[in-house]
């Protein structure tokens, strides 16, 4: 008898089984992680919330931004409305005057400052450090003769006797020196006065004699005030000539304002900074005297904020914005070993590794509150990337694959680090490292038989 071979019969691989089922569960978990990590990216913005309140208590309780108007001379004057008044009996008519003062006001011929800014580091509430410091500022510099020609008024109408030296400054209630004022040699106390400008304190002397002041055609002035402030000092420059140096131990500045500080002489390292403006009249567009209320003048104001150059919230949130780029990648990683290998990967497995690589940012933020944003990144860094290659060896059953997965997630945090520190060329480097990760998934994927 002939014998008939036995056909072989293949069995075919159902489609929960085949690469493409994988590949769309693997990309599906990936968009379920982006749950958790929107979740750490509230945790980040929480704590960047609380530290910023933290930081405007503290400036409340200890002083807030300072910013000086002064000093200015003001001198009443008397103006006159006349009233008709009728007589019925005698039926004649008469015209009775009523005067009335008002102010004029005069800027200095002469301003110059110098302050000397030390930052204060004994105060810090919790794990928060805050921006604080103390301004040591004096003053001095001249009036000249009040011209009231140019505002239409006649000199016997000057109230000569009720002449004063007004100061507009913010953080009043944070000056701590006695305030007077020496003019022509003669002291003046300063004494707070309630005023319309919800931004501006006033300090106000009594009222001098300005004629019986007036030894020369000027009356020199002399002060010191002693300010606890946070955040930033400027000036408004109403000299004629304004001249303000500016000493400090911080060392992250930022110049702002109207106008810039004198490029010669400023220097920035990491013992401090000096700053110099020189402001003249032509430089900027209001006059040197004033009727009815000072002007607000905020728009011509200039100075130095005192900043952190790195903000470590900031940098984690950063960080967070590439978890999604993380997640993606070393899922592809783990497929693509998977697809070349033939070794079985479990979803499960797939999602401890994916929650390993949220659990990162959850240390990052965590860590960078107690220390820098640095020495946390590569604290978490390293943590991670150790606990998923050690999760790789007994998923992979060898060590080949599993010291390839700890090199390249090595490589991808160093490269998220260096965009993170990066600011002017951030987005080229991103670029550029993006196109060559494109290239080596392509390379390595070209051999895959995606039929299977």
């Amino acid at each position: 008898m002939e014998q008939q071979e036995n056909p072989t019969t293949e069995v075919k691989q159902g489609f929960f089984q085949s690469t493409t089922a994988k590949m769309i569960m693997v990309g599906f978990l990936t968009l379920v992680l982006l749950i958790p990590l929107f979740f750490v990216q509230d945790l980040i913005s929480e704590r960047s919330m609380r530290q910023k309140e933290v930081t405007e208590e503290v400036s409340t309780l200890w002083g807030k931004e300072i910013n000086f108007y002064g000093p200015i001379l003001r001198i009443p004057y008397k103006t006159y409305k006349e009233t008709t008044i009728y007589d019925s009996k005698t039926k004649t008519t008469s015209i009775q005057k009523n005067s009335t003062l008002e102010y004029a006001y005069f800027f200095p011929e002469k301003l110059n400052n110098n302050s000397e800014v030390k930052k204060d580091t004994s105060l810090k509430r919790g794990i928060y450090d805050n921006i604080v410091f103390t301004a040591n500022m004096s003053f001095d510099g001249s009036f000249g003769k009040p011209n009231f020609e140019k505002l239409n008024i006649k000199e016997e109408d000057v109230v000569w006797e009720k002449a004063a030296i007004v100061v507009k400054t913010t953080n009043l209630k944070s000056i701590k020196s006695d305030l007077k004022i020496n003019l022509n040699n003669n002291s003046l106390a300063f004494e707070a006065k309630p005023d319309e400008d919800n931004y501006y304190g006033v300090l106000e002397t009594n009222n001098f004699d300005y004629k019986t002041m007036q030894k020369t055609e000027r009356i020199n002035f002399k002060f010191n005030m002693q300010y606890n402030g946070s955040k930033s000092i400027e000036f408004v420059p109403i000299g004629k000539t304004t001249s303000v140096s500016m000493n400090s131990d911080w060392e992250s500045p930022s110049f702002f304002g109207s106008f810039a500080a004198n490029n010669t002489t400023k220097k920035v390292d990491k013992k401090g900074f000096h700053a110099d403006w020189k402001v003249l009249d032509i430089n900027r567009s209001f006059s040197q005297q004033y009727t009815g209320k000072i002007p607000n003048l905020n728009e011509y104001s200039f100075g130095a904020k005192l900043i952190k150059t790195v903000d470590e919230y900031q940098q984690n949130e950063r960080a967070s914005k590439y978890g999604f780029l993380v997640i993606g990648l070393t899922f592809l990683i783990f497929f693509l070993i998977q697809s070349i290998s033939k070794i079985n990967i479990h979803i499960f497995q797939y999602s401890m590794i994916g929650l390993a690589l949220i659990m990162f940012y959850t240390l990052l933020i965590s860590i960078t509150e107690h220390s820098s944003f640095s020495l946390a990144y590569a604290i978490a860094g390293i943590s991670v990337v150790t606990l998923i290659t050690l999760y790789s060896i007994s998923i992979l059953k060898n060590r080949k694959f599993p010291i390839f997965i700890g090199a390249s997630l090595s490589v991808l945090y160093t490269f998220i680090y260096v965009i993170i520190q990066l600011e002017d060329y951030a987005l080229l480097v991103g670029s550029i490292g993006l196109f060559m990760i494109l290239a080596a998934v392509m390379y390595f994927s070209r051999k895959i038989d995606w039929g299977k």
